[in-house]
């Protein structure tokens, strides 16, 4: 894999993955539940989510070659952009109406 097809595909991943919590009722996008999922589980997924995306980023950056260090400048900002790519589920969830 190139260094530019790992970089699109972790952008990809990042936006399917931030929005999961937000337009599915199943936990993790696996474990079907029969009330409604509250705020604070859709935030805990979001941040599992994150952990995921991370841990693969990792990976394809160790593939790639030496893995640069990371402060927590590097963790700020891509928890920032995480929630920033979640918004459109977030507002397909709670700020759209939807017909019942």
């Amino acid at each position: 894999m190139s260094h530019s097809l790992g970089v699109y595909f972790l952008v990809a991943l990042s936006l399917l993955l931030a929005n999961t919590p937000f337009l599915t009722q199943r936990i993790f996008g696996v474990v079907k539940v029969q009330t409604p999922k509250s705020l604070g589980l859709r935030l805990l997924e979001l941040v599992f989510f994150y952990g995921v995306v991370g841990g693969i980023g990792l990976f394809l950056e160790q593939s790639f070659g030496q893995i640069a260090p990371q402060g927590w400048e590097f963790y700020a900002i891509t928890g920032t952009l995480f929630v920033t790519l979640a918004f459109p589920g977030f507002v397909y969830r709670y700020l759209l109406k939807h017909s019942s």
